[in-house]
């Protein structure tokens, strides 16, 4: 049986970025002075936020790896991280998200391909039913089809596994999948989008309504706020000094998943989140940012 007591069903990128002074013009060809390559992806980054904090995660998706999905698999299971949920189709391409950065300024430009990511199926996810079956948390975000997001959390709330849902990108979600979502995770603007509500409190509710068993927005340097069915709670964030915000909202979700399948208490778990997002976005990067375990205090 499966170890992994968080699976992740989610999306799996290769983010290619060049820096330059600034950003080009339309038509205009600029000489950058860097270049990076690495694994992203919203799935990719909770899984390694999440076998950081030191949780056991299997990492359910459909990777193309006609070029670079093999290294992209390579790294999770560098985090130790299970990739035998993982269909691998050698004919497509994985996501691909290509990034230009303005060093002055840090502007930036993105256009993301979503390849194989946008090929995961029910049947895929039916392939892993034992390891979503076996699971505390199972996670997942919006760059993957909704019927496969559905697929798994019907299989795990039916073996009594939490299930929580990252709506991001901002997409508009089916009330069938709220129901079957233990956890619906959103920033303000996210929430703001989802439920036409502009103020946070109010758009939490409306998306209660809608039927999530509870609603968390965060709202970054103001904390978050926790709505369920008996009230609401909030979690004030940890006053640090922000260096590099990208990725913060995938490690918080990677801290909270960790948290919950620990048997931690909501708030607990959200708080455990929130000092895993503080020490990340102290620090360039996404996945290298993210903490271990041991440097929360």
């Amino acid at each position: 049986m499966s170890k992994a007591k968080v699976v992740v069903v989610g999306s799996l990128n290769m983010d290619m970025v060049s820096h330059s002074l600034r950003l080009p013009a339309p038509g205009e060809t600029l000489v950058g002075h860097d270049f990076v390559m690495a694994p992203g992806g919203k799935g990719g980054n909770q899984a390694v936020a999440a076998a950081r904090l030191g949780a056991s995660v299997a990492f359910v998706s459909r990777v193309g790896t006609r070029q670079h999905g093999e290294a992209l698999l390579q790294a999770l299971r560098d985090e130790g991280i299970d990739t035998s949920g993982s269909t691998v189709d050698p004919q497509a391409l994985p996501g691909i998200a290509v990034i230009m950065v303005a060093s002055e300024g840090g502007e930036n430009s993105i256009v993301y391909v979503p390849g194989s990511n946008a090929d995961l199926s029910p049947a895929d996810v039916q392939a892993s039913r034992a390891l979503l079956q076996a699971a505390k948390v199972v996670v997942a975000q919006l760059e993957v089809p909704m019927p496969a997001i559905a697929e798994a959390f019907a299989i795990a709330r039916a073996a009594g596994v939490t299930t929580v849902l990252n709506a991001a990108p901002a997409l508009q979600v089916s009330d069938e999948l709220l129901a079957v979502s233990d956890w619906l995770v959103v920033n303000e603007t996210e929430a703001g989008q989802m439920s036409g509500e502009a103020e946070p409190l109010a758009a939490a509710h409306a998306l209660l309504k809608r039927g999530p068993r509870q609603v968390l927005v965060t709202l970054g340097a103001q904390g978050a706020l926790l709505v369920t069915g008996e009230g609401v709670q909030t979690a004030s964030a940890a006053t640090v000094k922000a260096v590099d915000t990208v990725g913060a909202g995938d490690t918080f979700v990677g801290g909270l998943a960790t948290g919950l399948a620990e048997g931690m208490t909501a708030i607990e778990a959200v708080r455990l989140g929130q000092a895993a997002a503080a020490i990340a976005v102290s620090r360039s990067g996404v996945q290298s940012a993210m903490p271990r375990r041991a440097e929360l205090s």
